[in-house]
């Protein structure tokens, strides 16, 4: 590629609900602007951002890749996001190295969850947006109804700068509402052509651009002043206006078009060169200097030193791992040092690449505001800054949303389990959403992630990049057991046929442990001497091994109080083993007097929603044997405070995602145990002994 200045850079994120065309409109722009030479598509698994064989398979996309092209001397680096909602990690990765999100919105479904949340996302982190309703061509698709649909959805900002001719079958061409230039498209050698604009239309272009000149005065002291004055504006000053307004999030343009008939591209294109900011035009970054520790604004500027934001890693089992950044400022250069001043430790750079999909283009210099990737950095990982030693600065991490769904992984076979643990580890690198963990009581290991399609794909990456084939499957429950009487038993150990005999015997009092702790309260009572001092902690040490198992299911006993108060001794017999036994025959004994109870984890759970679905969502938790504890709102959503039992939440984000359509989102922590209540019982103890009968 040619050597490009920070000014003829555009960083375009393309985002929108699942299947509203964000692959097909980057293989659509690839195509035109002849990057590529032949037009993918997903159906046949080969388009340039849908490499990935997960991606091939289900026909979505699961990771964010770049594919850059190049249009009248500037260069747009297009970064191709999931819409999927269990890879809004990928989303946030990718809007980082982007100067513009474009929201993709069908011109048949109009606004769709994924519009909403992708919206709420640019807005909260103040991320410049435009809209591209695509699917013009299509039955039942009307550009007026959407646009009038995002005008009253997300406020007056909402500007179109394109407008359809036609629609439906009969769609055939676009106008840029600025230039007022009208492209006709001709199906036979697939070029968009210039016309005039149809006679019918002159009124709704000349309204739209009265729309665009009244936001663009808007934005501008200066240029309202001139529109009060003149009554219009020139278009070179609405441009400037449309790229100012744009990049401070004042205005969204929307543009219009069918990706996949490639009608519209052209125009699509003029008006990202023209309409979105580059990032000289951007917002200051928000950074902190890690020499004056001070909080400083940092410009994309390829004058100043160093710095660069790592915002995705690929694990690749060949190659290795792969960090993808985006210089802010200065120039990364390949075979240099760099700082990285979040883990405070020096990099060496090797070689450098532009990506295309999964092609690496090799580079030796990225610019400030181009997006590249460097192999086998040691310490970097997403969300890392690297910068130069002189100017170490550190730019805000990524906030990843927090695992909503666990699994437990079991290997399909036992010569797999370090092929599993190793894949695992390298998958971590590459997804911050994803986690791992081990629950040593029930010797599994634990992944846990954003939904059952974001954790099948990880067990089939670990099989097709790894191979290591693995079987998902729902958790155990750490339930626990408890007393719920006081008993008081005898516990004697005597065996005295020939030889050296064995002679224990104590008398322990079992009740409820009501201080708020959970481990086993032993106190020693004995009076008197009749049980020596010697054997006193082999009666403790006999009850702390028994309490890992439970009379009722083999759970861990809590919340236990043991007090050792009477006995009798051997002088020649009594042993720490022959007591450490008599303290078990009591344990059993006292657990089946004091009336042994299940308890089981109870979690507390935030969920917030739209206030339509409240009714649904109180429904299904007293369905899951919860309580509501109570409401508030939220901004435009109410918050639901409840506590559920964790063995009615193990598929709550598949449940939460279809019961409000994916607006809704929880977070949830263990608060405590309880009693189970007797209708569940039977049921635990059966599934532990078949647990146990399957072990032996």
């Amino acid at each position: 590629m040619k050597n490009y200045t920070t000014k003829n850079l555009r960083n375009v994120g393309i985002v929108g609900h699942s299947g509203s065309g964000k692959t097909t409109l980057t293989e659509a722009i690839l195509y035109y602007t002849k990057a590529i030479d032949r037009f993918g598509k997903i159906e046949e698994g080969n388009t340039v951002s849908d490499y990935d064989s997960e991606e091939k398979k289900r026909k979505i996309s699961i990771s964010t890749s770049i594919a850059p092209c190049e249009w009248q001397n500037v260069k747009i680096n297009l970064v191709d996001i999931p819409g999927y909602f269990d890879f809004i990690g990928e989303t946030y990765e990718g809007l980082r190295a982007v100067d513009v999100a474009m929201i993709l919105v069908s011109g048949t479904a109009g606004i769709q969850v994924g519009t909403e949340k992708f919206w709420e996302y640019v807005n909260k982190n103040k991320l410049p947006r435009s809209f591209y309703v695509n699917k013009l061509d299509r039955e039942n698709s009307n550009f007026d109804k959407v646009l009038a649909g995002l005008k009253e959805k997300f406020g007056m900002s909402i500007v179109p700068v394109q407008y359809p001719i036609g629609n439906e079958e009969d769609f055939r061409g676009v106008i840029n509402i600025i230039s007022r230039k009208a492209r006709i498209f001709d199906p036979k050698t697939h070029n968009m052509i210039e016309s005039e604009i149809p006679e019918e239309l002159i009124d709704k272009v000349d309204e739209c651009k009265n729309m665009i000149i009244e936001a663009v005065a808007e934005t501008d002291e200066v240029l309202l002043d001139k529109y009060f004055n003149e009554g219009t504006l020139s278009d070179e000053e609405i441009y400037n206006g449309l790229i100012n307004g744009c990049a401070k999030g004042d205005i969204a343009p929307v543009m219009c078009g069918s990706a996949l008939n490639g009608i519209g591209t052209e125009t699509l294109l003029e008006d990202v060169v023209e309409c979105f900011p580059s990032p000289e035009n951007a917002e200051p970054i928000a950074a902190v200097n890690l020499k004056t520790n001070s909080n400083v604004e940092v410009k994309t500027d390829e004058k100043l030193p160093l710095s660069a934001f790592v915002f995705k890693t690929i694990a690749d089992p060949f190659v290795g791992k792969l960090s993808l950044f985006r210089v802010i400022t200065g120039k990364m250069k390949s075979d240099s040092t760099v700082y990285n001043s979040s883990k405070d430790k020096n990099e060496k750079v090797g070689t450098m690449y532009f990506l295309m999909g999964k092609q690496q283009i090799s580079t030796n210099e990225i610019i400030a505001g181009d997006i590249g990737a460097v192999s086998k950095l040691q310490f970097t990982t997403t969300g890392d800054t690297l910068s130069s030693l002189e100017n170490p600065i550190v730019f805000d991490k990524i906030e990843f949303p927090q695992p909503t769904m666990s699994m437990a992984v079991m290997p399909k076979s036992k010569n797999d389990e370090d092929k599993i643990s190793i894949g695992l580890n390298k998958l971590l690198d590459e997804d911050p959403t994803f986690k791992l963990s081990r629950d040593v009581e029930n010797a599994e290991t634990i992944i846990s992630g954003l939904g059952e399609t974001h954790l099948d794909v990880i067990a089939c990456k670990l099989k097709g990049k790894f191979g290591a084939e693995v079987i998902l499957q729902k958790p155990k429950i750490p339930y626990r057991e408890t007393i719920k009487k006081v008993a008081d038993v005898q516990g004697k150990h005597k065996k005295q046929s020939g030889g050296h005999g064995q002679y224990g015997d104590v008398k322990i009092k079992f009740e409820p442990r009501n201080d708020g702790e959970d481990d086993l309260l032993f106190v020693d009572q004995v009076v008197g001497g009749v049980v020596p001092r010697q054997y006193i902690p082999a009666v403790e040490k006999g009850l702390k091994d028994c309490i890992h198992r439970g009379i009722l299911a083999g759970y861990p006993v809590i919340r236990l109080k043991a007090t050792l108060h009477d006995g009798s001794y051997h002088p020649v017999d009594s042993s720490e083993m022959a007591f450490k036994v008599a303290a078990s025959l009591a344990y059993k004994k006292g657990l089946v007097e004091a009336q042994s109870v299940l308890l089981e984890p109870i979690m507390h759970v935030e969920i917030l929603v739209p206030e339509y679905y409240m009714g649904d969502i109180i429904g299904d938790i007293n369905k899951k044997r919860g309580r509501v504890l109570g409401m508030e709102s939220d901004e435009d959503k109410q918050r639901i405070i409840a506590e559920v039992p964790q063995s009615e939440m193990f598929k709550y984000a598949t449940d939460l995602r279809s019961i409000t359509q994916a607006r809704g989102s929880f977070v949830m922590k263990f608060e405590r145990y309880e009693e189970v209540p007797p209708t569940e019982v039977d049921k635990i103890i059966e599934e532990a002994k078949k647990l146990k009968e399957k072990v032996e």
